[in-house]
């Protein structure tokens, strides 16, 4: 394994897959956290503490305040906001941000994961536009500026509402990019709704390749509860980055406030299949953090590899799943040149 201080080689291969090497992250201007940490807390608590309400929501609007002033204070370092769109699907309304790129193909569309939104990116985007324009998205049923009007209680019903939201803008080609369960929901929406997808990349995706460890479900057991202590949230996505430290941070206040003050009422995603993934039909790029605690990195490289029809699969090898924020130069180069051989 290489040592954490070397500079990456982007030549550097195992068996002939792309390794990314360490980066030294904590130089970097903000230390990441990962966007999916609130899925294992779903196996564990969401279903004990349901409200009668069919749809998520917040338990306060004191709770909403908290979440809505660490998501602004995040979103000031995203680039400048070129378009606005707010989306009528049939579950409800997404938000949806533009940004002009320098390149004129398919633009890539960003999917972040549980209990985030579109800043969770900001760090990605001055890479990301270099290679074209690039839409960010609340996810539905997700803290966020999209709001969930109806239930949603499928698979199905997940990949309707997206679908929908693509057929809205303008373009009729897409690159969806998706991380942990935005990974996830970019899959499920390619098998359900495959025609405007022209390619995905995945980012340490969950519930795909393999299945999530037993420690991080038990790990995530003391932040399951919202009256539990902020401290125990921040301890758990913490793990979940690799240890590095969460507090203070604005991305990870976003994501905490959403942990603890919104009500989540969607269903449980299902595990996607080897056999599903094998009648995927657009190319796909699989980046799999090695150090990763929501997957075991070498059987979801495994699976990727023997699975995906058309994929591609990086290993970053010391990556956490916080991966978006510690590789966002070489994950934009990888997407290029993955979209690039398309």
């Amino acid at each position: 394994m290489e040592k954490s201080g070397r500079r990456a080689q982007p030549d550097e291969r195992e068996g002939g897959m792309k390794v990314r090497p360490k980066r030294v992250w904590w130089k970097r201007r903000r230390v990441w956290i990962p966007v999916a940490v609130f899925l294992s807390l779903v196996l564990v608590g969401v279903f004990i503490t349901r409200s009668p309400s069919p749809v998520g929501h917040w338990d306060s609007a004191e709770g909403q305040d908290r979440f809505l002033c660490a998501y602004q204070e995040a979103f000031a370092d995203m680039p400048e906001v070129a378009e606005t769109f707010d989306v009528r699907t049939d579950f409800g309304m997404v938000r949806a941000y533009r940004f002009d790129g320098d390149d004129s193909g398919a633009p890539t569309v960003l999917l972040p994961g549980r209990s985030s939104g579109a800043p969770v990116w900001a760090d990605n985007m001055a890479s990301l536009l270099q290679i074209g324009d690039v839409y960010a998205l609340d996810l539905l049923g997700e803290p966020g500026m999209s709001v969930q009007e109806r239930p949603i209680s499928s698979d199905e019903d997940q990949a309707q509402w997206l679908h929908q939201v693509l057929e809205t803008l303008p373009e009729e080609q897409f690159h969806v990019m998706g991380l942990s369960i935005g990974g996830w929901t970019a899959v499920n929406l390619a098998l359900h709704h495959p025609e405007a997808i022209q390619a995905m990349t995945l980012l340490d995706p969950v519930f795909i390749f393999d299945d999530m460890p037993l420690e991080t479900v038990v790990r995530s057991i003391p932040a399951a509860f919202s009256w539990m202590p902020k401290s125990w949230r921040d301890g758990f996505n913490s793990y979940t980055a690799g240890g590095e430290p969460v507090e203070d941070v604005p991305v990870a206040e976003m994501i905490e406030a959403g942990m603890q003050h919104y009500k989540l009422r969607l269903p449980q995603p299902t595990r996607i299949t080897e056999e599903q993934l094998g009648e995927l039909q657009v190319p796909v790029l699989a980046i799999i953090a090695g150090e990763s605690v929501m997957l075991d990195s070498d059987a979801a490289v495994a699976a990727a590899e023997r699975a995906l029809p058309l994929g591609t699969v990086h290993l970053y090898r010391d990556a956490s799943h916080a991966v978006s924020g510690e590789y966002p130069e070489e994950i934009a180069a990888d997407v290029a040149e993955f979209l690039a051989a398309d």
